[in-house]
């Protein structure tokens, strides 16, 4: 699969267009689309924040989706996170999508909203992992290996 041009803003308010706008060289980006996943983010953070200090290369991000809606919305969704996102690390990666989510699942073979998407993707949009729902061992043993793949391949 290859990630969408999309545009969004993170919460330092700066605009970007996804995935050329990712800063790392593999971006391990966590989609959510109901705040409650917000419990399966986290329960990701800790190794992501691992995984960015062992990995050259990788920057993690979070990517709340929401329906795309007018401008008041959107300035009161984006600040009610800001007040909650006090870190301006965690402000700049969190970018959220203001689009058709339907079309973006759609784009990205994602069948439904239940549970968060994780995926690795490049600058050039191109997926090389996914995952789905909150943290497990299993998952973080695959994610694992397929950062190892990708710093190999980079290396040669």
């Amino acid at each position: 699969m290859t990630f969408p041009t999309v545009n969004g803003s993170n919460l330092l308010r700066e605009k970007l267009t996804l995935p050329r706008d990712f800063q790392g060289r593999f971006n391990l980006v966590f989609i959510a689309f109901e705040q409650w996943q917000q419990m399966e983010v986290d329960s990701w953070m800790a190794l992501a924040k691992e995984l960015e200090e062992q990995f050259d290369g990788l920057v993690y991000y979070e990517l709340p989706t929401i329906q795309s809606r007018n401008t008041l919305f959107k300035m009161f969704i984006n600040e009610g996170m800001r007040a909650g996102i006090p870190n301006p690390k965690t402000r700049e990666r969190t970018i959220t999508l203001y689009l058709d989510k339907t079309d973006f699942r759609s784009a990205l073979g994602m069948l439904d909203e239940e549970h968060i998407y994780i995926l690795v993707v490049d600058r050039m949009g191109n997926e090389s992992f996914r995952a789905r729902g909150p943290y497990t061992r299993e998952g973080e043993v695959a994610l694992r290996q397929a950062l190892l793949q990708l710093t190999y391949k980079s290396e040669e």
